[in-house]
């Protein structure tokens, strides 16, 4: 049976998605229990989070009570007409991956729809249910015929005939190639299916390459979530046709006179956001700031009901992979015209602050600016700058003034007392083929933290700006962990001794003080996972719930609408709060308003789920990406003793990381030898029975690299004497008792590190 990937404690969603998908056989609650070794306490929290999974949309439950990722019949999905009984329609799922049970039938009810409206061969978008008798389906929209296609690997089999070979390991047979175009055997293409279940052929649409090249490794997971990548000609004109509109500098607040700078990586494609600060010259505020976070006006541009309003609300998000962005609107503007490039006049969403010197915001307030950036900084030298390791012509009159806001904001930051996790970023480097060369460790720099910091503030001033007002507000909400969570995290924190009392009130400060004390401990970096592990993820609602990571009451996102849709809306929500709208256009091609649209309003709830599962989308892409990666590097060292953590343990063997480039990989039991080794599940370890050999969580040994696939991004390791080491007798001459693998003792703070793309850092998701 396939095992899932690095679990630790309880297996977070991604792995219990891997094991499912991956699973020789049905996958219920009792086969995920026995795979993950749960017991007690465990399989209740397991139960609930099979639900909140299944309510997510990430699993259904199939025949048998068995889990599908995607599969069975998910509530909302595709279907296609198979059967029309007079009046009746008959359906199946598009998709049915369920081996060996045939997929369902359900009852199609056209209600308030034409009779016989949907013929044999269309497909549409439906609402199902269970009716007792049966399943049956609510069409909720058409769709077109267009072929459906797959990504995969061509393959040559007998009689000269040509086979897919999917790189979704959802898809667990290949496909017929009816028609093989250019490509050749081992290239990656997409193709285009034909015919009907189970007779589906393949057409190559596409020639894409070799699947092992760095440009694929994003197609795959583009293809794999259903990420839009390419704008249609009527979005992409729409994008040309909006950046031509006039700024209306007269009817705007001109900011241009001041020297504001964007502060971003060296490598950034979008510049969104821009900022200013200087000492407050009212005597009653001694000691306190002025401040300015100007963001690029994309409400100017993208307006509710337009073709570029529908296909951003579809992306939800940019996607930022190591070798290209996927965006959520054209580069016409997002590269062009919101890009907030220095010298040029740029239209844009100004948000004024006043702070005290403690660093409490005293005021706030909105406007439409023009704005004309003095610099694009990056934060490397922004930093070196105000080390006066480099100069940089506004020191003085822009760095400076921003460092000693800050240093004010900091103090309202310490006193708020916000979870602090202090988990390293990992960066792929590429060389200019686009090969990957290592992965690095995002340095952090207080020009990051200063950035963080100044667009938190300018987010909660976006959510009481709008409640001030009663106006809707899409709010970035972050629940505090559940008990379940918080049971979890105890029992797994009394495997290394460490308290945790249940009884205190749940703060991000009684998580902070509890990472203090870990300072010295081998296994910091495991436990700062699974203290995040124990956090609720968080989402966008219209229903504020607060944001118990910041330890802020009220957040909204409003900092960066380039790339994410739920920041579009809080500045449609304040053009209308505050009575913001421009001069419509003249011709009439373009939607006039730019505020929040009554469909804004009344589909906010919902539109706040989709993007928040766009979002997990992109997460999920993105981390997948660099593993792919970093196995299609390290399967050049295969063979190779590396230096690793591990990271998880279960019966069934461990999990460990190689240090300083993260990727995961499994230790069967059956590759430690013949020595019986014991699952010691209060302490994660696992212990040989004659030697009393022990592999724990934390700890750091040499292994042999055995296995890299980059394109499942999966690795595989052996001690490294191989499997045989320690069997007595034999080719080998080896006798005696299995010897324990050699630690390694390295000074500093192992790269034991989650991967997350961000443009700024962790201010970004949060």
């Amino acid at each position: 049976m396939a095992k899932p990937h690095r679990p630790a404690g309880m297996p977070t969603r991604q792995q219990i998605l891997e094991y499912i998908e991956t699973s020789g056989q049905p996958a219920g609650k009792r086969e995920i229990t026995k795979a993950f070794g749960l017991h007690g306490q465990e399989k209740i929290l397991l139960k609930a989070l099979l639900k909140d999974m299944a309510d997510e949309g990430l699993i259904d439950i199939g025949p048998g009570r068995a889990f599908h990722k995607m599969g069975g019949v998910p509530r909302v999905t595709v279907l296609r007409v198979v059967e029309v009984d007079g009046d009746q329609a008959i359906a199946v799922p598009e998709r049915w991956e369920a081996e060996g049970i045939p997929p369902p039938k359900l009852r199609v009810i056209e209600r308030g729809r034409k009779s016989g409206a949907l013929g044999i061969g269309d497909r549409f978008l439906a609402r199902t249910e269970d009716a007792g008798k049966g399943l049956v389906a609510h069409p909720m929209k058409k769709l077109s015929k267009a072929e459906e296609q797959l990504l995969g690997v061509v393959e040559k089999g007998e009689n000269d005939r040509f086979w897919l070979k999917p790189v979704d390991k959802r898809i667990r047979h290949a496909t017929l190639i009816s028609d093989i175009g250019a490509a050749a055997p081992g290239d990656l293409v997409l193709c285009e299916a034909s015919g009907r279940p189970p007779r589906i052929t393949a057409r190559v649409a596409m020639v894409l390459g070799d699947p092992f090249a760095p440009k694929s490794f994003s197609l795959i997971a583009i293809h794999k979530y259903g990420i839009p990548h390419v704008f249609s000609e009527g979005v992409e004109a729409e994008a040309g046709a909006v950046s031509g509109l006039p700024l209306h500098a007269d009817k705007r607040e001109d900011l241009r006179h001041l020297p504001i700078v964007a502060i971003d990586p060296l490598d950034a494609r979008d510049f969104d956001d821009a900022v200013w600060a200087e000492s407050d010259d009212d005597p009653a505020n001694a000691g306190g700031f002025k401040a300015i976070v100007a963001i690029a006006d994309v409400s100017y541009y993208v307006r509710p009901g337009s073709a570029l309003d529908r296909e951003a609300r579809k992306r939800g998000n940019s996607v930022y992979f190591p070798d290209l962005v996927v965006p959520m609107l054209p580069h016409a503007l997002s590269s062009d015209m919101c890009s907030l490039k220095a010298g040029q006049d740029r239209a844009a969403m100004a948000c004024h602050m006043t702070f005290d010197a403690k660093g409490k915001m005293k005021s706030w307030r909105f406007s439409r600016a023009i704005i004309r950036v003095a610099a694009n900084i990056p934060y490397e030298d922004a930093q070196a700058a105000i080390d006066g390791a480099k100069p940089h012509e506004l020191t003085d009159a822009a760095l400076k003034p921003l460092w000693a806001c800050w240093a004010v904001l900091k103090k309202a930051r310490t006193h708020r007392a916000p979870l602090e996790l202090d988990l390293p970023e990992r960066r792929v480097v590429l060389d200019e083929a686009g090969q990957m060369v290592s992965v690095a460790v995002r340095e952090r720099l207080d020009a990051h933290m200063l950035i963080e910091d100044y667009m938190i503030a300018a987010n909660v001033a976006a959510a009481k700006a709008l409640e001030s007002r009663k106006a809707p507000v899409m709010y970035r909400v972050h629940e505090p962990p559940n008990r379940e969570k918080l049971v979890a995290l105890k029992d797994y924190l009394a495997t290394y001794d460490i308290g945790f009392a249940l009884g205190q009130v749940i703060t991000p400060a009684m998580f902070n003080r509890l990472i203090e004390r870990l300072e010295d401990h081998e296994a910091r970096p495991i436990i700062m996972e699974q203290i995040l592990r124990s956090q609720t993820q968080a989402y966008y609602s219209p229903q504020n719930a607060g944001h118990f990571g910041l330890a802020l009451g009220s957040y909204a996102h409003f900092t960066s609408p380039i790339r994410r849709y739920s920041d579009l809306l809080v500045h449609r929500a304040l053009v209308g709060a505050f009575s913001f709208e421009l001069p419509a256009p003249k011709d009439g091609a373009i939607p006039p308003v730019t505020a929040l649209s009554q469909e804004d309003y009344t589909h906010m709830a919902h539109v706040g789920e989709l993007i928040s599962r766009c979002e997990r989308r992109a997460m999920e892409a993105e981390r997948e990406t660099v593993d792919r990666y970093v196995a299609a590097y390290l399967a050049q060292h295969v063979g190779e003793v590396m230096q690793t953590r591990i990271t998880g343990v279960q019966s069934f063997g461990f999990f460990a990381t190689v240090q300083g480039l993260g990727g995961d990989g499994l230790v069967p039991v059956s590759m430690l030898g013949v020595e019986r080794f014991h699952f010691d599940e209060t302490h994660r370890a696992l212990e040989g029975e004659q030697t009393g050999t022990r592999f724990h969580v934390g700890q750091e040994i040499e292994l042999r690299l055995v296995e890299a696939d980059p394109v499942g991004g999966s690795l595989r390791f052996e001690l490294p004497d191989g499997p045989s080491f320690g069997m007595s007798g034999g080719a080998g001459g080896r006798t005696g008792a299995k010897r324990p693998p050699r630690p390694i003792h390295r000074q500093g703070r192992p790269a034991n590190i989650r991967h997350t793309s961000r443009k700024k850092g962790p201010v970004k998701r949060r």
